[in-house]
């Protein structure tokens, strides 16, 4: 079963063989016997590609759940005994892991070299979904109230506001406001970043229309439109942390009523335990996020 989920993840014998570290062949006859046991074709195959097939999915379906915390165990003990790796799956959304996560990582990584890390940079909703459906076992996002199947283990709350170059003509302003903002060049972002969510109802103070704005799908997007001078991008401190540091950009909480706060946290599912090599990396990463300074952080 062990063989079959490695090539239904993959749809490649040769991906599997690879990750599993055992020859092609070997897999390809494990398969084969299970095809046979069964009765029925597990994968659909043509020249190009293979896939699975219907019964193959009702099958691959259950059985990472069966063969999930055999897989963990065993990852565990060897872990333990110095034979292989452990590994941490991650989902982050983009602002965190193109800002805080590079250097987390980096020193994780010189303490822990045997663990490897898979990371994938997602949105906020599907750092969540993927946590629900347990493929990955650690999260990072922005999230005010999760799913029954989640919890967040750690928060950090942090305003909302504008970040802008040094000598940006609303630098100099004690209380901004969004209808401020709204005066000059804007950068936002679109719908699929849960910031927008927060902040559509005082875009819209102004009027039944939007003023022309940029809006893009990337935080990094926001931080380099900030750099170049012209706009001022709406949005947490996080993902512009260094080039506020530096002294690049500066960062204005807004100062609207009613203007929630956006909660950042370390996102794991609840009602379980991480496993050995994930739990070592949460306990890393509270570490570091309970020590670090945070420009807006409440």
């Amino acid at each position: 079963m062990l063989y079959f989920n490695a090539v239904a993840t993959h749809l490649s014998i040769r991906e599997a063989a690879r990750r599993l570290n055992v020859a092609s062949s070997a897999v390809t006859r494990q398969v084969a016997q299970l095809e046979d046991a069964l009765g029925i074709t597990l994968f659909l195959r043509d020249k190009r590609r293979m896939r699975l097939s219907p019964a193959g999915e009702i099958l691959f379906r259950h059985s990472r759940r069966l063969t999930a915390p055999m897989e963990a165990a065993v990852s565990e003990i060897e872990l333990l005994r110095g034979v292989r790796a452990g590994v941490v799956r991650i989902g982050t959304v983009e602002s965190v892991g193109l800002s805080f996560l590079p250097r987390l990582i980096t020193e994780f990584g010189k303490r822990y070299p045997r663990l490897t890390i898979d990371l994938s940079i997602v949105s906020s909703s599907e750092v969540v979904e993927r946590l629900v459906e347990e493929r990955v076992d650690i999260g990072f996002g922005f999230i005010a109230k999760p799913p029954r199947q989640v919890d967040i283990a750690f928060r950090r709350d942090v305003h909302i506001g504008a970040v802008m170059v040094p000598d940006h003509p609303l630098a100099s302003a004690q209380n901004l406001t969004m209808d401020q903002c709204l005066d000059h060049a804007l950068a936002v972002a679109r719908p699929e970043i849960s910031i927008r969510e927060v902040i559509e109802p005082f875009l819209r103070r102004s009027g039944s229309m939007l003023p022309p704005m940029v809006e893009v799908n990337s935080i990094r997007m926001l931080v380099e439109l900030a750099l170049g001078g012209h706009y001022l991008s709406i949005m947490t401190p996080i993902g512009a942390q260094n080039e506020i540091a530096d002294g690049r950009l500066i960062f204005k909480p807004l100062s609207d009523s009613g203007l929630p706060t956006n909660r950042f946290g370390i996102l794991v599912r609840a009602g379980t335990s991480l496993h050995l090599a994930p739990a070592i990396f949460f306990d890393h990463a509270k570490g570091y996020f309970e020590e670090l300074q945070l420009p807006g952080a409440i």
